[in-house]
């Protein structure tokens, strides 16, 4: 195969891209500006202040190290393989430089006699000490080496290191470096000026504390996290602000609804559930939007709260909305609320993507009219073609699964600007079945009001889980008929292969079809992401009347779906699944009042984090440890929606290891904000620039 005749930006000298082409791909990172470029800070550094004897580096086995020789022989080699070795000398010995993947190029770029400097991991190999693809450069004799950590940024494709640094560079010359934090406060807080920290970060001293960099708890380190979360808090407050300064409808009524809704419920309410509804309620008579975040654990009743919110707003005369992420679970909100509410004369509509023409148009006249009260739905429900009459709440279920500009859109259907009248806009609470640290919710849920419901039902036992090999896959069979033949329904979910759907769907009809083979004289449904609307449902609807078994499922039935006489699940290659998705779906059974239980199939040997996951399952059902958990091993992004939302994560500062920090980014939000504005757009414009109406949710 003949070897391309271009150079590679890892082995040769790396050309700039074009202009136009090089600030589209700084785009893709999210660096704009000149003050963008100047807060990428590194992800780690290389030490290339010092060479190594290549005899010594020998003995470094594993170890990164820097050598610099000359090239004694260059060829390439044909057996076992195609690579081109390199071997360099210096007064202490030889060292082997091996590329794998290499260009024509190269043999004449690394000619005999030519001084090379490479680092690399040290290895013995079939050629004696070794570097595997080193980076590398052509140096002369008396080339001097760096006087400080070289940095490693975090990089696209087709920007080196070489192109970002110099990027960086220029950039600093052209940024404002006032310091945001006045004098004073950062003698009391003991933080580091603005300018020194940055420019330590970028170029780090000979002297600097290597481990305190690395760790990222040198000084500048903890200016620059806590920089980050205070431009969050301020966003977050400022968007608090401007939410109360927008006009709602007050919904001051609890009247004839509320008190029949509340008596014909079969159960009383929790005394957490009670507490909450005080909550929502309170929020709800006010003449601003309500911005509340419901959390509870699967099966906490969170489905009860919302109901007695939408009474609430249906009693003073508005309309209420509730908008779920899959139809699944739509449908499973619209089955069980207009159960209850339609008996009591409450008009309910229901609108989903997959509904035939003429539903759609009929559901969207009944809403538009004003004739539905409470309206039920899928993202259906934000399409512009949609029209609310009056709405006064909107309930996002699982919000953290809808992106920011979502949850925006179906807010702002109820906006209505009177002239000389304040603008309105509807009630919006929010549930999720993610319990959230309240680390994290004090971090980035700022501006929302929590609410949490922390007790279970009566009656509700935990679900006890073991963890289970795969070798062991026939004793799980034999369990698995052994509960249905005690009229106890099982689930069996397969999971999500390398983020393929169509392997999950193959792994997921694999499997469905060898339980029916071996599980003759039981019924086994299957349900997946591919069937259509109609047929999910038919068979949701088989398993819940109880004529299945045994249900097949993908995660399609990680929320929403409610089946007390399911007792029994299976979780095949538990090791691939996240714990909150774990939790999520061990949590479809212990419904009912038998015991329950989840079996983890997982597949030998776990890595370390798989291994975590599954030891933190067996061990708890407290949801908001599982959370905790989850946030250590994952970070923040998952809880949040980061993916669909645009949100800025935090880059910097870690929100288990940094909590004091942010304790006092909030204390110093709430005084900048009062007493020193321009400061606030200064520091707001530094570190968010265009980004920060993402928070405004």
């Amino acid at each position: 195969m003949p070897a391309p005749k271009r150079k590679t930006a890892a082995t040769a000298k790396p050309a700039a891209p074009r202009a136009s082409k090089a600030a589209d791909k700084l785009a893709k990172l999210g660096l704009r500006s000149a003050m963008d470029l100047v807060l990428h800070l590194p992800l780690r550094y290389e030490d290339e202040t010092q060479v190594q004897p290549t005899a010594e580096a020998g003995f470094m086995n594993g170890t990164a190290v820097q050598v610099e020789g000359v090239v004694a022989s260059c060829e390439i080699q044909y057996r076992p393989r195609r690579q081109l070795i390199v071997t360099i000398a210096d007064d202490s010995g030889r060292l082997t430089m091996r590329f794998l993947n290499f260009y024509g190029s190269q043999t004449k770029q690394l000619a005999e006699g030519t001084r090379v400097r490479a680092r690399g991991e040290v290895r013995h190999g079939f050629f004696g000490s070794e570097m595997v693809h080193p980076a590398y450069k052509i140096v002369q004799e008396d080339t001097p080496l760096p006087d400080a950590l070289t940095p490693v940024y975090p990089a696209g494709e087709g920007l080196s290191q070489a192109y970002l640094r110099k990027a960086i560079t220029n950039a600093m010359s052209k940024v404002n470096w006032s310091d945001t934090l006045p004098e004073s406060l950062r003698a009391t807080l003991n933080l580091t000026p603005f300018e020194p920290a940055v420019r330590l970060l970028h170029s780090p001293p000979p002297d600097v504390d290597e481990h305190a960099l690395s760790e990222r708890t040198h000084p500048a380190w903890i200016r620059m996290k806590f920089d980050e979360l205070l431009a969050q808090q301020l966003s977050l407050k400022r968007a608090q602000a401007a939410r109360r300064s927008k006009g709602a409808p007050a919904l001051p009524v609890t009247g004839e609804l509320t008190s029949a809704f509340l008596e014909t419920l079969p159960f009383r309410l929790t005394t957490a559930q009670e507490r909450v509804v005080a909550e929502i309620r309170a929020d709800l008579r006010q003449a601003y939007p309500m911005q509340r975040l419901l959390q509870g654990d699967v099966g906490s009743g969170k489905t009860v709260v919302a109901a007695l919110a939408a009474a609430q707003a249906i009693d003073s005369g508005y309309q209420a909305v509730l908008m779920a992420p899959t139809e699944i679970l739509a449908d499973q909100h619209f089955r069980k609320i207009a159960a209850w509410m339609e008996p009591l004369g409450v008009n309910v509509a229901w609108l989903t993507g997959s509904l035939k023409k003429r539903e759609k148009t009929d559901a969207k006249g009944l809403i538009e009219s004003g004739h539905a009260q409470l309206i039920i739905g899928t993202h259906a429900l934000i399409q512009e073609e949609v029209g609310f009459a009056r709405p006064g709440l909107v309930i996002v279920d699982e919000q953290h699964r809808f992106g920011v500009e979502q949850r925006l859109a179906l807010r702002n259907k109820g906006l209505a600007v009177a002239p000389g009248q304040t603008p309105t806009v509807p009630h919006q609470l929010m549930m999720s079945a993610t319990p959230i640290p309240r680390t994290l919710a004090m971090t980035f849920f700022a501006d929302l009001e929590v609410s949490v419901i922390d007790e279970l039902p009566p009656g509700r036992t935990p679900v006890v889980t073991k963890l289970i090999d795969q070798n062991r896959r026939e004793e799980v069979i034999t369990r698995v008929h052994a509960a249905a033949l005690e009229r106890r329904q099982v689930y069996w979910v397969c999971p999500l292969i390398e983020e393929s759907e169509a392997l999950q769907l193959q792994t997921a009809t694999d499997t469905h079809a060898a339980l029916v083979q071996a599980l003759p004289d039981l019924s086994v449904g299957l349900v997946h992401g591919r069937m259509k609307p109609a047929e999910k449902q038919q068979v949701m609807e088989e398993f819940t009347r109880g004529e299945t078994d045994v249900l097949v499922a993908t995660t399609v039935i990680e929320v929403g779906v409610d089946v007390p006489n399911a007792s029994l699940m299976v979780i095949e290659h538990a090791e691939r699944f996240g714990l909150s998705q774990l939790h999520q779906l061990r949590g479809r059974v212990g419904r009912g009042a038998a015991a329950s239980v989840c079996l983890l199939l997982y597949q030998s040997p776990l890595g370390p984090v798989a291994k975590e996951r599954l030891k933190t399952m067996r061990e708890t059902n407290d949801g908001f440890e599982i959370a905790r958990r989850d946030l250590e091993i994952r970070g923040p992004g998952e809880f949040l929606g980061a993916r669909q939302s645009g949100q800025a994560m935090l880059r910097f500062a870690d929100l288990e290891r940094d909590q004091w920090l942010v304790e006092n980014a909030r204390n110093v939000a709430q005084m900048l904000l009062r007493d020193d504005p321009a400061t606030v757009e200064l520091h707001l414009a530094r570190w968010l620039g265009g980004k920060e109406d993402f928070l405004k949710v």
